[in-house]
């Protein structure tokens, strides 16, 4: 009766009378019945609030053996500061999924493939690790150890993870050999890996397919460079937009290729 009226469960009630939470006030020897009194329903209560408030059952314990008000404020003090980064926590997934939901629909609407053009890009936030990749198991592995050694949780970047070929390769036509990862981040946080991609003018192009079909593009990117008197400054960029992750049809992949140039 006592487990119905407060929606809760005879398992718990037991549980709490073990721990000394929440002892009743009589119990049967004979058939183990425990006995509660109406005056207990408010303790109950307050047990079950500072439950869904995020308190532990020992701080609840400590709350209820002492009631000092004081203690009571502080312990929502510390809560409200809990909820408070927890929110600041889902703002900042939420703006992650904000920037991946317009990138895909900004990738959707891309008409130029295989077309090369300059761009002017902004400074960009990046978690690098510095490793020789020359196949998906590498990349993927590769991955995980920057996930881990940052700190980060990969449904927070899904989408944000790029290559970069070094300048030495590209100059020597070796396409399929990577010489970093990274991640794309937006918030300031401070992590050994922590660096930044320039802001600056950077031959772009966009096409069909994903990283092991890359070399054909970075081709006719270097062609243009070379037509239009540009010099390489830095290590190329390229970043699989749309995968076989997103889409089961090929037709939707897309990947860019940026090489940072002047003139």
């Amino acid at each position: 009766e006592m487990a119905k009226l407060h929606n809760t469960t005879i398992k718990t009630l037991r549980y709490y009378d073990d721990i000394g939470l929440l002892k009743p006030i009589q119990t049967d020897s004979q058939n183990g019945y425990r006995y509660y009194s109406t005056e207990q329903f408010e303790q109950l209560n307050t047990i079950q609030y500072l439950k869904q408030l995020g308190f532990s059952l020992k701080e609840i314990s400590r709350h209820l053996e002492h009631r000092d008000i004081d203690g009571f404020l502080e312990l929502l003090q510390k809560q409200k500061q809990l909820t408070e980064m927890k929110i600041k926590e889902l703002e900042r997934i939420n703006r992650k999924f904000e920037t991946r939901i317009e990138e895909i629909y900004s990738a959707r609407e891309v008409k130029e493939m295989e077309v090369a053009s300059i761009k002017h890009i902004k400074e960009r936030k990046v978690v690098r690790l510095m490793e020789k990749i020359q196949s998906e198991p590498e990349l993927e592995v590769s991955l995980r150890q920057l996930e881990n050694i940052a700190n980060m949780n990969s449904s927070i970047f899904i989408g944000g993870v790029g290559l970069t070929v070094s300048l030495e390769h590209i100059k020597n036509n070796k396409f399929d050999v990577y010489n970093s990862i990274f991640i794309l981040r937006e918030e300031d946080k401070q992590n050994s890996l922590e660096t930044t991609i320039p802001e600056g003018q950077y031959a772009c192009i966009y096409y069909r397919g994903n990283h092991s079909d890359s070399p054909r593009y970075y081709k006719i990117l270097l062609n243009y460079i070379q037509d239009q008197r540009f010099h390489i400054i830095g290590d190329a960029i390229e970043r699989t937009i749309i995968d076989h992750f997103i889409s089961g049809s090929k037709e939707d992949y897309l990947t860019e290729i940026q090489i940072p140039i002047k003139y």
